[in-house]
Parts: structure tokens; sequence; C-alpha cells
């Protein structure tokens, strides 16, 4: 569990080096250049511009559409981690026993309930870093959609002065520029955090600390950057949301495991 925590955390801190590591100042058109641009960038404005344009020029519309277009693409890898995270918790009785049976603090004993609990995830089938590989596939998505709204001089005119156009406004924010009312940053705080406790599938206190963490953090990066990423991350969040309530039903979330009395050392 630690090590899937440290690896959301290097990962979060990986996409923000990346977003520096690019010419985030140069527009993205037809003449771009490199693998990035070209095979990353360069289709998911072509997107959105397309879709906008279809739209009447709406912008926030065709961000959504592109947002829940991406979803269903990574629909796959979501319903995997869902479905293992619902096998870890339908283990979790069997854990908790082998936690109490080997629950002496000494080298011998810890190695000897690391080999147990692994036996017991290969008899179940289940991978406890299933829900990694999602990660690892959305960040350079991110990433790129990121890049794609910053270097779309329709969505964030700043990028290239020789582009005349009026500011995209969605709603109340406009999509290029931080949300001023820090609306959206909330919203996306605040769906993270439910999608995050529909997903708990233990009162684990790493668990329970990301769970807290995670939604600042998204806070933070929303307020500061353009609203149209947060509006990504908000719609992210609440087909995540809706997918894990079909998929595993509403309990998902909710702590089963039997309380027991004191454990015995082995």
């Amino acid at each position: 569990m630690a090590r899937k925590i440290s690896l959301i955390l290097l990962l979060v801190g990986l996409m923000l080096v990346m977003t520096g590591c690019f010419n985030i100042d140069q527009p993205i058109n037809e003449a771009r250049e490199g693998i990035w641009d070209s095979y990353f960038v360069y289709p998911l404005s072509w997107l959105m511009i397309t879709i906008a344009d279809a739209l009447g020029n709406s912008f926030g519309l065709a961000i959504i559409i592109v947002t829940i277009l991406l979803r269903i693409l990574i629909l796959p890898l979501m319903i995997k981690q869902t479905k293992s995270t619902k096998a870890m918790q339908a283990i979790q009785p069997e854990m908790q026993k082998l936690r109490e049976e080997y629950s002496a603090k000494d080298q011998q004993t810890q190695q000897k309930l690391q080999q147990e609990t692994m036996a017991l995830f290969q008899k179940h089938g289940v991978n406890p870093l299933a829900g990694c590989l999602p990660i690892l596939v959305q960040m350079p998505i991110l990433i790129a959609f990121y890049h794609a709204i910053i270097r779309t001089p329709q969505i964030n005119p700043e990028v290239d002065p020789t582009f005349v156009a009026e500011p995209q406004m969605f709603l109340w924010f406009e999509l290029g520029q931080a949300d001023p009312y820090f609306i959206l940053p909330l919203v996306a705080g605040a769906t993270t955090f439910i999608q995050q406790k529909m997903m708990m599938i233990t009162d684990n206190p790493q668990m329970r600390m990301m769970m807290y963490l995670m939604p600042i953090m998204i806070i933070a990066f929303a307020a500061f950057f353009p609203a149209a990423l947060a509006l990504y991350w908000v719609i992210g969040n609440l087909f995540m949301i809706v997918q894990t309530y079909f998929i595993t039903g509403p309990n998902v979330g909710k702590d089963k495991e039997p309380k027991t009395g004191g454990a015995k050392n082995k």
C-alpha cells in the first residue's frame, strides 16, 4: 500500500515537472514538430476545435465531450481497477486474520505475513497494484490535455499574440484562466474526495491520509491552472463516481472488516 501511495505522489510530481519541460509558451498548430506535439497534444487540440466548431464555438462543451471520450477510451482499465478494488474488499476478513495471526513485529514474523498475504492474493487472483496502471495511463493524457488547452489559441489567446479572438467563457469562468471564484477547484477537490471514499476498501491510515491529501492537492493545482483543466478533472471525477456506483454498488467504500478481539503473537 505504501508503494502505491509513493507511486501516486511520484506521478503527480512528474506531471508538474513535465508541464514545464515542454514549450508551453508555443501555440500548437498544424506546423507541430516532434512525437509529443504530433501524436499527443495536437490531436487533442484538433479534436476540441472540431467539436467546438460543430457546437457553435463552445469550447466548454467541447472539453466536456473530449473528457468523456477519453474516459470511455480508458474505461476497460478503470473497470479492471474497480473490480480489483472490489476483490480486495472481499478478502479483507482473511487479511485481517493473517494480521492477527502474525501480529508480532519481528522481521521473521513480518516476512511470513508478507508471504501469506501474497499467497492469499494469488489464491483469489488479486493484484494489489492493479490500480496503478490506470494512473500510469492517465498521467500522459492529462499532461497532453493540459498542453492542448494552454497551447490552443482559441482557448488561451495569450499563447499566440497574433491570434485575435474573444476570451472563451463557459458558465462563470474563462477557460484559459483560473477560476476567479475558486468554485471549480473546490468542486474538483470534493469530487476527488467522493471518488476516493467510494474506492477505499479498508480503514488503512495511509489510505485515509491519501483520501484527504489528494483533494487538497487537486484544489491547489486547480486554483492556479486554467479553469478548462479543472473542468476536465471535475467531469472525469463525476464519470468515475457513476462508473464505480454501477460496477460495484454504493457500498464499495464502506469498511467491512470484522471487529475482532485481541491478536495473538506467533
